[in-house]
């Protein structure tokens, strides 16, 4: 599964962003039964999710997310969004978008890089 992320780069704290995550190779009746999800890396840190969402839209955050943070997805476009407000510093890592099929394999897209100035 290839997942074509982008839309990462350096904004000032308070600033906003919107990364997307496109599957042109995915057909859509595939891509609807996966679950989309985006992840982050801090330098030196594990990776950890940030945002999920299930096929028909039921989403999850992680707690450092919640209010700033907001993930979508066009099935029929195959293409998942984290639209990001109020960045702070603490934010910056590498964002990686995830497919995860309902057999409990995941995908990963290739990394899209946000870096939030103080």
């Amino acid at each position: 599964v290839q997942l074509q992320a982008s839309g990462g780069g350096l904004v000032q704290a308070g600033g906003s962003l919107r990364l997307s995550c496109a599957a042109p190779r995915l057909i859509t009746s595939t891509y609807i039964t996966y679950k989309m999800g985006w992840y982050r890396q801090a330098p030196g840190s594990e990776r950890e999710p940030v945002a999920t969402i299930t096929s028909n839209g039921v989403t999850n955050y992680a707690d450092s997310t919640k209010g700033r943070f907001t993930i979508s997805r066009d099935n029929s476009r195959k293409t998942v969004w984290l639209r990001m407000n109020s960045l702070e510093p603490e934010d910056t890592a590498v964002y990686y978008c995830s497919a995860d099929r309902d057999n409990g394999e995941r995908y990963w897209g290739q990394g899209t890089l946000v870096t939030v100035s103080s």
